[in-house]
């Protein structure tokens, strides 16, 4: 094929400095899941024992295929989708990642206008959800919560403050009455959608247009913003960590955290916990990493990057554990109760469990603003990036004699515009159910461990994995340690296969706040929306051997035959050995800074 300069694409940019690469790892390991998915989950699954499958499976699944994937991207320079012309048969796995990819970027958001809503709040000289004296609050609302003052009288009916002891079992804290009541205004069920809620419609299209101003440039915009928006959530982590652990209690709490429990290691749940959450936060499968990788200079020490980016993404989910747990410690022995009253996990504990820790401080609302507005900027540039991601693979889509001006921004308009659209379903009274379906299937464990699984049989299979070792060797001037490729050819895909089986096999219809079951008709839209990923890759695959001609040998020796770029005539010309290769660098006229994140 003709290079891509002679067909008037206009160049593929690269990273200016190093460190700008550096940079992007940086904000790329600070997601939403490190703080408040992780401490929940190793506390859940015994302490400190969590930890021996965790980063086991960091070696055996996390690594190889974030290396794969950015590997991949730096070799083919190409987004999410072209990025398979290394075996054009199973270009499926591009499109199933960037469904994926979309559905993160509608539901995800929601985070966020949510935690800017209550940061609009904290404001206030008192904190909306301290009190129960709201137009919103029921009459059961309870300031203070005494109960084991309860369980431990003998007799049913004693008093406290002026309350029997019934009423104190009825009664419901001011913060969650504001959760449900005020800000999800919540209705009885999915089929009952109610109607708008304003203001958090109008915070979701503040944080939507914050989102198209980051990134409507490209990388002249995301450049400059990333350098603020992944480091600063770390000078928060700090100050809440000093706060923290000043606190009354919090010493239990961290405690509670790391104590080993060695008998859950027999289980399989926990096992399959690390897993998942390995996939979970390290971003796999969504493509965004590819698109990363692709602005490398094809020379760049991807490997090395590999294995800095994994240490800093699994440090900050350790690390922010002692900042959640230290708070949590805090609120058990404030309300007297045992910790696992109080641990949460995922939206409850951001919503929920920290605000109410958070006004039982003194200067209650500095704290509230300080911790939502890291929420914020660790949400927005995970949504950044996939915003950056589904637009870099759509726009590879359309090659050069269709580019026009303003494409990229008009490209950005259009998807932002589109994710707000879907995105109306979840600020109206049903809202939180409709943003669980989309959580619970369309994004989930299953469908990345489907893509994390392909991925790496088509490229140690397929393409071969000695055959891109050899590649990766021409990139970065060495081989890597051959445990990659035997993680690409056995290990991963088994790793992958098992725990997604696993899942299959235990698979519990949704349910919301354990109480309410979401009806037949929203469990098949759920798997609509899991589905819709996860057929794109063997609908592609037999799509395109049917519409081939010749024998099914011959057909698949076309179709998987690797569609070469313009840059690798250049850098694979046969006379040059792998030495003199690793010495040459790209020209770099004009580089530009691009800037990508993690999206979960």
């Amino acid at each position: 094929s003709p290079s891509p300069q002679s067909q008037g694409f206009p160049e593929r940019e690269t990273w200016t400095r190093q460190m700008d690469f550096m940079m992007s790892c940086v904000g790329f390991a600070v997601g939403l899941g490190n703080v408040w998915r992780f401490p929940y989950l190793c506390y859940k699954n015994g302490g400190g024992v969590f930890l021996i499958p965790y980063v086991l499976f960091i070696f055996l699944g996390g690594i190889p295929i974030f290396f794969l994937e950015i590997a991949l991207g730096q070799f083919m320079k190409a987004g999410s989708i072209n990025v398979w012309n290394i075996a054009p048969l199973f270009k499926g796995l591009g499109y199933a990642s960037m469904v994926i990819v979309f559905f993160c970027n509608t539901y995800y958001i929601m985070v966020l206008a949510w935690g800017f809503y209550y940061l609009i709040k904290s404001f206030n000289s008192t904190l909306p959800w301290s009190t129960c004296d709201n137009p919103w609050n029921t009459e059961n609302c309870i300031e203070i919560f005494r109960h084991d003052d309860c369980q431990n009288g003998t007799i049913g009916n004693s008093t406290f403050g002026n309350l029997t002891c019934e009423e104190l079992a009825n009664g419901r804290s001011p913060i969650i009455e504001f959760w449900e009541n005020k800000v999800l205004n919540i209705s009885d069920g999915l089929d009952e959608p109610g109607v708008i809620n304003w203001e958090l419609m109008l915070c979701l299209m503040a944080v939507w247009v914050m989102v198209y101003f980051c990134v409507w440039k490209g990388v002249k915009s995301t450049g400059k913003i990333v350098y603020f928006t992944a480091t600063f959530p770390y000078v928060v982590l700090i100050i809440l960590l000093v706060r923290g652990v000043t606190l009354p209690g919090a010493y239990d709490g961290i405690l509670y955290y790391v104590k080993p429990d060695w008998s859950k290691l027999g289980e399989a749940q926990v096992w399959i916990d690390a897993g998942t959450q390995i996939f979970f936060s390290y971003a796999i499968g969504l493509g965004a990493l590819t698109a990363l990788g692709s602005y490398n200079r094809f020379n760049n020490d991807c490997y090395k990057d590999a294995f800095v980016l994994a240490l800093i993404n699994s440090g900050t989910s350790f690390f922010s554990g002692f900042v959640v747990f230290s708070i949590l410690g805090f609120m058990a022995s404030e309300q007297g109760v045992d910790i696992s009253k109080v641990a949460e996990s995922g939206p409850g504990l951001a919503f929920i469990a920290y605000p109410k820790a958070v006004s039982l401080m003194p200067v209650a609302p500095v704290w509230a603003a300080l911790f939502f507005v890291m929420l914020l900027l660790l949400g927005l540039d995970s949504q950044f990036v996939g915003v950056e991601g589904f637009v870099t693979g759509i726009l590879d889509l359309f090659p050069g004699k269709y580019y026009m001006r303003y494409q990229r921004e008009i490209a950005v308009a259009i998807c932002c515009l589109l994710c707000f659209i879907i995105d109306l379903s979840m600020v109206t009274q049903g809202g939180m159910y409709v943003f669980q379906l989309f959580d619970y299937y369309s994004a989930s464990g299953m469908t990345l461990l489907w893509q994390a699984f392909w991925e790496c049989v088509v490229v140690a299979w397929v393409y071969g994995a000695d055959r891109f070792m050899d590649d990766i060797a021409r990139m970065i001037g060495y081989r890597p340690f051959p445990w990659m490729k035997w993680c690409w050819s056995f290990i991963t895909p088994c790793v992958c296969m098992g725990i997604f089986l696993f899942h299959l096999l235990n698979y519990k219809p949704l349910t919301y706040n354990n109480v309410y079951v979401y009806p037949w008709w929203g469990e098949v839209i759920g798997w609509c929306l899991a589905l819709s990923s996860m057929l794109c890759i063997p609908v592609s695959l037999v799509y395109k051997l049917s519409g081939a001609k010749g024998t099914f040998r011959e057909r698949w020796e076309n179709l998987t035959k690797p569609v070469w770029g313009g840059h690798h005539l250049e850098y694979m010309a046969p006379d040059t050995d792998i030495k003199s290769l690793a010495s040459l660098s790209p020209g770099t006229e004009e580089n530009k800074v691009i800037i990508f994140e993690s999206v979960m």
